[in-house]
């Protein structure tokens, strides 16, 4: 089961990529089910639930299979009343469902392994070190569905005519994307990728779908998360080294630091007062998880704590800044749970309460010309083509797969045509 998997080219759905194959050689006694989506205005993972819940658990059976797992557990926010209810008569006797708090970022998966098992994974560890797998619920669906992998489901929301989660094929451009959702309502706009607290900005509008893109948001190009997504390292540095004053509200209410982790955001701000924006500055800041929330809900002054975290990583790296304490020592803060930050709360302070909150799953027909498919989708290394120019392919060949023995995944054709290009990436022209 763990070859064939491995061999659709299955990758985590909702985050980094990493290959399914090998989470799942893994043995655990439990196995959780992302489906927190945390993120605001996404929707794909509850719209999965509520029209292929078979094939998610088909999935989740082999998964636990897999991994030896004796308990299946899902974890989806109790405020989808309506998923629960039509996924409960479904689910058998060693699946059950962990309501969530509707809080950011309760899909973090160091978040979800410890409000579902009470057990904290330790700094630098993995849900396995603490007997547990984590999968989300598209990846799941992936396996369930037992086809090689040419197309992902993800949410187009914000400043679009109708907000919808839809299902793409792998490389088409996120403008095709927008436009199937009716397109923008407005004329001078970005977009961001993933999530509008751990995405990033389009480069462009041929950006290519992805086997890890969740969603795709669409706001005024004046807005304040477009603004601050496009700012440069050496203004972050520059207005943070002279505003900061130490307030340490981004380390009280960072979600790694509340489960007792050695990661404390203010530190990393003070460390900018000690050298030039080129500089390494070392901090101990290996163990920030990027959820974003230090800077775009926390911080008083609109500072930018985890882009200073995320540089001081490798200096930290380099010298070997790695927890050494016992595991035993690790231990939730008193107020871990009262800090807790509400989806409605974080959409405002986002400036998103504007914006519709939702996206139903939409049958659109797509026709895409050409498709452009990366060869690196995946964390490890990219794939190497099989493929030639001017090599007729059908949805579902094989295009690319890791070097023997690297870390990596296969990379499937989505659409029926003919390869005409190969560098970073296949392009496919559909005939």
């Amino acid at each position: 089961m763990i070859a064939r998997i491995e061999s659709l080219g299955i990758v985590g759905a909702g985050g980094a990529g990493f290959p399914t194959a090998v989470k799942l050689r893994a043995k655990v006694p439990i196995f959780l089910v992302n489906a927190a989506e945390c993120e605001p205005l996404l929707h794909k993972d509850k719209e999965l639930l509520l029209h292929h819940a078979p094939a998610i658990l088909r999935g989740l059976r082999i998964a636990m299979e897999c991994t030896g797992s004796r308990e299946g557990v899902i974890g989806i926010k109790n405020k989808y009343q309506d998923v629960i209810d039509h996924l409960k008569p479904q689910l058998p006797p060693e699946v059950r469902i962990f309501p969530l708090s509707d809080s950011y970022p309760a899909g973090d998966e160091f978040i979800l392994v410890h409000d579902i098992t009470k057990r904290v994974i330790p700094p630098g560890g993995l849900p396995k070190d603490v007997g547990a797998v984590v999968c989300n619920v598209e990846t799941l669906m992936n396996i369930g569905y037992d086809k090689p992998v040419t197309h992902k489901y993800l949410t187009v929301a914000g400043a679009v005519a109708r907000p919808v989660t839809l299902r793409l094929p792998i490389g088409i451009t996120i403008k095709e994307a927008i436009d199937a959702a009716g397109g923008p309502t407005i004329g001078d706009f970005g977009v961001l990728l993933g999530g509008a607290m751990m995405g990033r900005l389009a480069p462009s509008l041929d950006e290519p779908v992805t086997k890890t893109l969740g969603g795709i948001i669409v706001l005024p190009k004046d807005h304040s998360l477009i603004r601050r997504y496009g700012a440069s390292w050496k203004q972050i540095h520059h207005i943070g080294k002279a505003a900061c004053d130490q307030c340490r509200f981004c380390t009280d209410m960072c979600p790694r630091y509340l489960l007792g982790h050695p990661i404390e955001p203010h530190a990393a701000m003070r460390a900018l007062g000690f050298g030039r924006s080129e500089d390494k500055f070392v901090t101990p800041t290996l163990y920030c998880c990027e959820c974003n929330l230090c800077t775009l809900f926390a911080c008083p002054e609109d500072l930018d704590p985890k882009s200073v975290c995320v540089q001081g990583k490798p200096a930290a790296r380099e010298m070997g800044l790695i927890f050494k304490g016992s595991t035993e020592s690790i231990a939730p803060h008193p107020m871990a749970e009262y800090r807790r930050v509400p989806t409605k709360r974080l959409m405002l302070k986002l400036g998103l309460m504007e914006y519709r909150n939702e996206g139903p799953l939409v049958d659109v027909p797509f026709a895409p010309k050409q498709v452009c498919i990366p060869l690196k989708q995946h964390a490890g290394v990219p794939a190497d083509p099989v493929v030639r120019v001017g090599d007729r392919v059908r949805t579902g060949d094989l295009l690319a797969k890791p070097p023997q023995g690297a870390l990596g995944a296969r990379i499937h054709c989505s659409i029926d045509g003919v390869v005409r290009h190969l560098d970073n990436a296949v392009t496919v022209e559909a005939v």
